[in-house]
């Protein structure tokens, strides 16, 4: 692994130093491109050299790799026939087969292939290479038929033979060409494994090559058929191309597989740690990941393991004992949050700018910190196993998906006829060594662990309405909530209201959920259990039975259209029909004025001010007296969101000033009001903030000597127009009521900000600062310093308007 390890780091070089040597391309695969640039056919090409490139490095590795397994067959094969054979010949032909002819295969393709990549002409083409590689596969599945016998022979050899295991234990790889390491030593296992992960990774380029192929470039349909002979080949052998499964051997001489495998976090001993987690046939293993030392290959450290049969999950009743979970307070996963979005945009700027490796490696190696500890301290939902021959295990999931599958997963298996057993210190510790091999999750569920041309997902607005569910064998109060995954992980978003004593629940309720970096949605249908004496005291543990869940993947081209796209997801015979559309956080905080004047949203607050009369609108003091009545205890009061159906009557109701407005919004959930009025701020024709400021307050609240800071950010204030000011006070006192309820609603001030920002401040257009943004740099420089100018006047002591107004220097500039 560590050599993959090192052929990563290595093209990510040869990435930058394409960079370096070609002004104005972008910066890496999958990439946009840069201010008023137009996306054409010569970008693509240019992106193809990037790709070829990097495919390049990796090839010449792996032909490196080839020719380390090759070197020693000559010399075994001359001592063959001698008096004294180190290997038979047969045992030869049985471990080392095909790879000459893999060798030479790839070898003729780098060969043709890299003089075409050093003399770059943008009409290149190289697609028959491509063509004829794919041709040529029929060798990897001769290989991959073998490939198990070759493992088991070269053991035994290993074995029976001293001078063979010193040669496959430390097989010399020759480093690339521009690397500082000459040489990194291998086992012969892990080289035999190479092919099967080449092929394997094989259709990725080609994924690639087609995407910045311009459709009438003659090396396109090429490509397709060389794509199409990959993947034909790979579904082919995709059954068998797994051997390392069947590792181990159970008490009852079965084979023992490894069924799931991931990363959790545990409680232990009071502190959270990240586990890699097994689930065998018969058993769980709870491992860590040892620190290996350079060039050595890494090893799991098994912490605990709890045979199946003697596995149990302990009652709610028995969890009331447990010990309490700490959770982390909301404002500081917020805040971590804002750090990593901060430091993306920067690792985004240096490349841009075609910044230093090694502060771009600083930068990454920071995210990574950053997103380590919210991966470790955000999953506050319990899942506890419990051995019954006495100890127990409490591990901290995000999403309650997650703890089911996991507890499905393990009941499944409990159906089997299990036995209990003790494992020996050398089968644990031969259990425990097959985890590398057989591990199916590689990476910590980090962003910063990502390829920069994986897909970085979706930022924006992600509207669903869900409809109805179907399938429900008897009656029951059912309700679904709505999971996305962030920053690596699933948090969960909204829940349908419950649909009492039926089998086929109506909700039609509408969600906004906020993605960041999104690439799935989870849908979840529980029947809600109202027995009090069921009830967990267990923190975050919900008792509801969860009846069927299920997911889907947010493909980009399929979401982001201006129409809703019905779905449906099927759940062990549960169908649940939902509709969904995408709005980019670009496009969803566009502001566009009202056509007519006589409401009150999309008009300008001085025209609805001077027209009721009032120096606050009447929909923002209505909305804020009924929040602070009845809603400000409400858990994620302004974050969680409102059916969006009820936020669209109240708005009817507000913009046709209906007399029956005051009867509405109190019988109206708490959390479309709040809706409601945040939706009023993000549809002003221009932000409450004033679009002239803008540029003004994105200075001031940058500046770092407080007291220029202090008179800056007061001077603006004074700057606006009465009525958004007045409004904007009103507003600001509020919050501030708020989050003194912190403890009980969770809405901290920076939780507050976050919320708010964005919307009072937004400048009218879209794209105004005349570039586009980058998708996953959407959480970027400007809706942080959105935030952080509201979070200053959140901390400030109170602002009267008449004081404000009355001092025209807050402090001399000179303090």
């Amino acid at each position: 692994m560590e050599e993959e390890e090192e052929a990563i780091g290595y093209l990510d070089k040869v990435l930058e130093d394409e960079d370096d040597s070609e002004p104005g391309t972008p910066t890496s695969p999958g990439s946009p491109f840069s201010a008023g640039e137009k996306r054409d056919a010569g970008k693509g090409l240019e992106m193809r050299k990037l790709v070829l490139s990097g495919f390049l490095a990796s090839e010449e590795i792996y032909i490196n790799q080839l020719e380390a397994l090759l070197l020693p067959m000559k010399p075994l094969k001359a001592t063959a026939t001698t008096s004294q054979p180190v290997l038979t010949l047969q045992q030869i032909e049985t471990i080392f087969y095909k790879i000459q002819d893999i060798y030479e295969i790839h070898k003729e393709f780098y060969d043709s292939l890299c003089p075409k990549v050093q003399q770059w002409d943008s009409n290149i083409t190289m697609g028959h290479l491509f063509q004829k590689l794919a041709s040529q596969l029929g060798v990897y599945k001769a290989f991959v038929d073998n490939y198990k016998i070759a493992l088991e022979t070269a053991e035994k050899c290993s074995q029976s033979n001293y001078q063979f295991q010193k040669i496959s234990e430390e097989l010399k790889v020759k480093g690339p060409k521009d690397s500082k390491e000459s040489h990194t030593s291998v086992t012969m296992e892990a080289l035999l494994y190479k092919p099967i992960d080449r092929v394997t990774r094989s259709t990725l380029v080609l994924h690639d090559l087609l995407k910045h192929t311009p459709a009438d470039h003659p090396d396109y349909p090429l490509l397709q058929d060389a794509l199409r002979i990959s993947q034909n080949f790979l579904s082919s052998i995709n059954e068998d191309i797994d051997p390392r499964r069947t590792a181990v051997t159970t008490p009852k001489g079965e084979t023992r597989q490894l069924v799931k495998d991931g990363f959790l976090v545990e409680l232990s001993e009071g502190s959270r740690k990240l586990r890699h987690v097994f689930l065998f046939t018969d058993v769980l293993l709870c491992a860590k990941l040892k620190k290996a030392a350079v060039g050595k290959q890494q090893q799991y450290d098994c912490k605990w393991y709890v045979p199946l049969a003697d596995l149990v999950f302990p009652s709610p009743e028995e969890s009331e004992h447990c010990p309490q979970v700490h959770v982390i307070p909301d404002h500081e996963l917020e805040d971590m949050k804002m750090k990593i979005s901060a430091i993306k945009s920067e690792v985004q700027k240096e490349k841009a700018n075609k910044g230093q490796s090694r502060a771009i490696e600083r930068l990454k190696k920071k995210m990574f910190e950053n997103e380590f500890w919210l991966l470790l301290n955000s999953p506050a939902i319990p899942f506890r196993i419990h051995n019954r021959n006495g100890k127990s295990y409490l591990f901290l999931l995000s999403s309650d998906y997650e703890r089911s599958e996991w507890r499905e997963a393990i009941q499944k298996l409990q159906k089997k006829d299990l036995q209990a057993f003790v494992l020996s210190s050398v089968e644990l510790q031969v259990l425990t060594g097959s985890c590398f091999k057989l591990r199916t999750v590689h990476n910590i569920p980090v962003t910063s662990n990502k390829d920069d041309d994986e897909s970085p997902g979706l930022y924006g607005f992600l509207h669903v309405i869900v409809h109805s569910a179907k399938g429900f064998k008897q009656s029951a109060n059912l309700y679904c909530t709505l999971e996305v995954d962030s920053f690596g992980y699933f948090v969960s978003k909204a829940k349908t209201r419950v649909f009492r004593d039926t089998t086929e629940p109506q909700w039609n309720e509408e969600f906004e959920i906020e993605l960041e970096g999104s690439q799935s949605l989870r849908i979840l249908c529980y029947e809600k259990c109202y027995d009090k004496t069921k009830l967990n005291k267990d923190n975050n543990e919900i008792v509801d039975k969860i009846m069927g869940k299920g997911q889907i993947q947010l493909d980009p081209q399929a979401v982001q259209t201006k129409n809703w796209h019905m779905d449906v997801i099927e759940m062990n015979g549960i169908k649940v029909e939902f509709s969904m559309k995408f709005t980019s956080r670009d496009m969803s905080l566009k502001r566009t004025p009202s056509k007519k004047q006589t409401g009150v949203f999309g008009v300008k607050i001085s025209v609805v001010t001077k027209r009721e009369r009032s120096k606050v609108p009447y929909i923002v003091r209505q909305c804020i007296e009924e929040v602070e009545k009845r809603g400000i205890e409400e858990v994620g009061i302004y974050r969680i969101s409102g059916v969006a159906t009820d936020i669209q009557a109240l708005k009817a109701v507000f913009d046709a000033n209906n007399k029956d407005i005051l009867v509405m919004l109190s019988d109206m959930d708490i959390n479309a009001i709040a809706g409601t009025l945040k939706l009023y701020f993000r549809e002003l024709p221009e932000p409450l903030l004033t679009d002239r400021l803008y540029p003004a307050f994105m200075e001031g609240i940058a500046l770092s000597d407080p007291a220029a800071k202090e008179n800056c950010m007061m001077h603006l204030l004074r700057s606006l127009p009465d009525p958004n000011l007045i409004t904007f006070l009103f507003l600001l006192e509020h919050l501030k009521r708020v989050a003194e309820k912190e403890p009980i609603n969770k809405m901290s001030l920076h939780n507050l900000a976050t919320v708010f920002g964005p919307t009072l401040l937004r400048p009218s257009e879209g794209e105004s600062k005349g570039h586009l943004t980058l998708a996953s740099d959407i959480w970027s420089h400007d809706v942080m310093a959105q935030v952080q100018v509201l979070l200053y006047y959140l901390q400030h002591p109170p602002i009267s308007f008449t004081e404000l107004k009355r001092n025209t220097l807050y402090f001399s500039t000179d303090v």
